[in-house]
């Protein structure tokens, strides 16, 4: 065992199995006591490597993460505490390892319940090599001013209250954690605070013992008095009544072992802790005390006067000149996180990102505020869907069925069109589904799927100006624009496209308006009257419908039409549709398991 200071301004350790608000709490002692490197040298999480980031007062920092910790300690040298947050199953092993590094001293585990023979094995490793062992079943430790383990005394604003960001005159040991919280306190209220706080842990073979700790804190010259709380249950404190018998303690300590009230039960009681279970007279509360007292311990009658007996004790030494109080200092404030701050309605944070038309925050995802239980049981289809997340509003059956008829009709024009042709080439060159894709997608444009959008800016703008059939194809000629919508490769006026025959039949049918499709029908009367190619296609029979769907339905105002058209919705209609067959060639492309494509040098025009 240690025979003086465990820990100090500049000691760092490895923390192993990630757990971020212990960390961050000792980043945040770090700071409030001035340190100027963070305690946290690495963490260790079994599997994973490369950096976590944490804060270190305002500024953000990476520590480094490492899979092994014989990789940690390589790396982080004068790291030699090791912080075990295993769970008990693991901890004895990860503990034995650490304990084997050269670099490390300490180890503190934090799980309660490893094995009894475990822990022996431990404890038996250290000692023979001269390490310390905090624990199990320990939240830690702490120097004032210097170093804390995990969550050792709490939340900051506790450590605060307890004056812990700075050293005072007293040394304490106890078995319980949450019981040094508040003796830590206690402390803090009656003397000038403490120096350093060890909770050597509950369970019935702790690594260290209470007198292991007195011992110690006897021969660090800062501590000028000691502080014990024990409990019923083991032998733990029986060694500290020899140290006390024997001289070996030349500094006051004032004790109390709690558990008295454990008489006032006929029957056996088992508290808290593992080892908090009396085997007989010997180790019952009442015993430990008398036996701390005569030894020459300060020891109160109750629990309630222990804060008392720490006071006078204090104050006597002062009296005599031992004890100089240490002067107050005012610690820096630490950051809050923004997180609790918003939530305790402190700050103000603007959001980055703003949706209006989905929330998956609740206990299930809703497009424009329709849960996705309600999509299902109700039997919306693909078009509701669209409707929902584009429009943010459910629109008629008629109109949903419309969007459906429109991906279908788009979804494929064969494998020679640009998109097609692109995802083919990209999916023979032995790239994933996303690259095929995105590879067609991007060749959509003004001449392959933008004509939708065009044809309904022109056509729209053309209707509500009242040009005649004439003047429209006559103005846009002169402009040097071909007017989107009307023409086709293939087909013609004595031969039309049965899918805009379809989609004008579905008009008529299904819309209360159809105007501006009418109005379409005249202009392709006038212009194939000049050329018999120059028939309505299906980007402008879509486009022309879908500017009915928007007027007739009596769901849009002006406005809202306007800035559809131009945001271009029909476009996102088209990139929809489309990606279902540019998948299809995907798929179809690596089911045949097709070779690299090589444009043929007969289709090439070589020329100088």
């Amino acid at each position: 065992m240690a025979t003086g200071q465990l820990f100090s301004r500049t000691t760092q350790a490895l923390f192993y199995n990630y757990k971020q608000l212990p960390i961050q709490r000792m980043l945040d002692f770090d700071f409030l006591c001035g340190r100027e490197t963070p305690s946290v040298a690495g963490i260790i999480n079994p599997g994973a490597e490369g950096f976590q980031k944490l804060f270190f007062g305002q500024e953000e920092i990476a520590i480094p993460v490492h899979s092994a910790i014989e990789a940690a300690c390589a790396a982080h040298p004068t790291a030699d505490v090791f912080i075990n947050f295993a769970s008990f199953r693991s901890a004895a092993a990860s503990s034995m390892t650490a304990l084997k590094q050269p670099t490390i001293r300490v180890v503190a585990i934090i799980a309660e319940g490893v094995p009894e023979l475990d822990t022996k094995q431990l404890i038996a490793y250290a000692k023979a090599n001269n390490k310390v062992v905090i624990g199990p079943a320990t939240v830690g430790g702490i120097q004032a001013g210097a170093f804390k383990i995990g969550d050792t005394a709490g939340t900051i604003d506790n450590i605060i209250q307890c004056k812990l960001y700075r050293p005072g005159s007293v040394g304490f040991v106890s078995k319980s954690g949450g019981m040094s919280n508040e003796l830590y306190n206690t402390i803090a209220r009656v003397t000038d605070g403490l120096y350093e706080g060890i909770a050597i842990g509950g369970d019935v073979f702790p690594g260290s013992t209470l007198s292991d700790h007195i011992l110690r804190f006897n021969n660090i010259p800062q501590i000028k008095m000691m502080v014990v709380l024990g409990e019923l249950g083991g032998r733990d404190e029986y060694s500290l009544v020899e140290a006390l018998k024997q001289g070996k303690v030349n500094k006051p300590v004032v004790a109390w072992v709690s558990g008295t009230c454990a008489r006032l039960f006929k029957s056996e009681v088992q508290f808290g802790h593992a080892g908090a279970k009396s085997g007989g007279e010997m180790e019952s509360a009442q015993a430990k005390n008398q036996a701390l007292r005569d030894a020459g311990a300060v020891v109160p009658t109750s629990f309630e006067a222990f804060e008392t007996a720490i006071k006078e004790t204090f104050e006597k030494l002062v009296e005599e000149g031992k004890i100089t109080p240490v002067k107050e200092v005012k610690p820096p404030m630490i950051p809050e996180d923004l997180s609790s701050a918003i939530k305790s309605g402190k700050v103000r944070a603007p959001t980055n990102i703003i949706s209006t038309i989905s929330d998956d925050r609740g206990e299930e995802p809703c497009y424009a505020g329709v849960p996705m239980s309600s999509i299902v049981e109700q039997g919306y289809g693909v078009g509701d869907v669209i409707s929902l997340l584009w429009f943010k509003r459910s629109l008629p059956r008629y109109c949903t069925q419309f969007i459906e008829i429109c991906i279908m009709l788009c979804a494929d024009h064969g494998p020679c069109v640009p998109g097609a042709h692109n995802t083919i080439v990209t999916a023979r060159a032995g790239k994933d589904l996303v690259s095929s894709l995105v590879s067609g997608l991007l060749t959509i444009g003004p001449g392959f799927g933008g004509a939708i959008d065009d044809a309904a800016r022109y056509f729209k703008d053309a209707c509500e100006r009242g040009l005649t059939p004439y003047e429209f194809v006559e103005s846009m000629k002169k402009k040097g624009i071909r007017v989107p919508g009307i023409g086709h490769r293939m087909k013609r006026g004595d031969n039309k496209d049965k899918r805009v025959e379809q989609l004008q039949r579905y008009g008529r049918t299904n819309f209360p308006s159809v105007k501006y499709m009418e109005y379409a029908v005249t202009v392709e009367t006038y212009t194939l009257s000049k050329a018999n190619n120059l028939a309505l296609n299906v980007d402008g029979a879509i486009g022309c419908l879908f500017l009915d769907l928007l007027a007739g339905s009596g769901m849009f105002t002006k406005q809202e039409i306007d800035e559809i058209i131009e945001i271009g919705y029909l476009n996102g209609l088209f990139v929809v549709a489309r990606s279902i067959g540019l998948i299809g060639h995907t798929f179809d492309q690596k089911r045949l398991k097709q070779p690299l494509y090589r444009h043929p040098w007969e289709d090439v025009l070589y020329t100088k």
